[in-house]
């Protein structure tokens, strides 16, 4: 019979060091297989090498040591999965937002301004086939893909003439909650469930078109505001955002094109 692993060569091959190994031990949550009740020396088989290296993975994963225990502790393949799955999926998400935040940073730190090119342009009245409702700050995303769904399925058949866009009252980021509108110009806007014919004024708005995902989009309205205070404009309404490229027209988030514009109006010299 095989004398199994000591301790230190159970470490060497788990990558777990031998302090690390003893505290699992201590705490229950990897047991050696035998230990030598006189010496106390401790032994390990060699078919406890992956549970070893899944909770080296866990742990560095940061997934609390009681979490871990559980997860060995099951022994149904499939809630194993789900219970390690919840932890995966939290760690994705911080993942995103670490990169989000890394390309925010990057473009921020670029002296030529990330290469935006902000335009005022005249924009017309228009009648918008939209929906509009009082959300907050945190429900937008999931709002507006049930709205626009809706939206896409009661102007069906209609012919289209331009691209999706959306307006955002400004309480929307200044106390967290607002009004929010989607639309798509049709002809012969329907009103049908929340889907109604929506008046948009004209005026002139400063442009600019913001690349990519929405990761960093903040950066981009930031830039706009920027360019509007430096040529002595005054903001005249809720920001506007035409959705030229996305997700639906391409899946590859690097593909997608925002067009962000403010209604704007030139502030009267102040006199001397």
């Amino acid at each position: 019979m095989s004398r199994g692993l000591t301790i230190g060569e159970f470490a060497q091959l788990t990558h777990l060091s031998v302090r690390t190994l003893r505290r699992h031990h201590e705490s229950g949550l990897l047991e050696p297989a035998t230990v030598d009740p006189v010496s106390g020396y401790r032994w390990y088989s060699s078919d406890q090498i992956p549970t070893a290296q899944v909770i080296h993975r866990l742990r560095e994963l940061d997934v609390p040591l009681a979490d871990v225990a559980k997860i060995l502790a099951t022994e149904d393949p499939a809630e194993r999965a789900d219970l390690a799955g919840e932890h995966m999926r939290r760690l994705e998400a911080e993942l995103d937002r670490t990169r989000a935040a890394v390309v925010s940073l990057r473009n921020l730190l670029r002296p030529d301004g990330g290469g935006l090119r902000v335009e005022l342009r005249p924009v017309p009245a228009r009648t918008v086939a939209g929906i509009e409702d009082v959300v907050g700050h945190e429900e937008v995303t999931s709002w507006y893909d049930g709205a626009m769904a809706e939206l896409d399925a009661a102007i069906a058949g209609l012919p289209v003439l331009g691209p999706p866009g959306g307006c955002y009252a400004n309480e929307l980021f200044t106390r967290g909650r607002g009004t929010a509108l989607v639309h798509r110009p049709v002809a012969d806007p329907p009103a049908r469930g929340r889907v109604r014919p929506v008046d948009l004024p004209a005026g002139e708005h400063a442009v600019v078109v913001h690349p990519g995902p929405h990761d960093d989009i903040d950066v981009t309205y930031g830039r706009l505001g920027a360019w509007v205070v430096d040529h002595a404009l005054a903001v005249d309404g809720p920001v506007h955002e035409t959705y030229l490229v996305g997700p639906r027209d391409d899946p590859d988030p690097a593909a997608w094109r925002t067009e962000i514009g403010w209604p704007v109006f030139r502030l009267a010299p102040t006199p001397g």
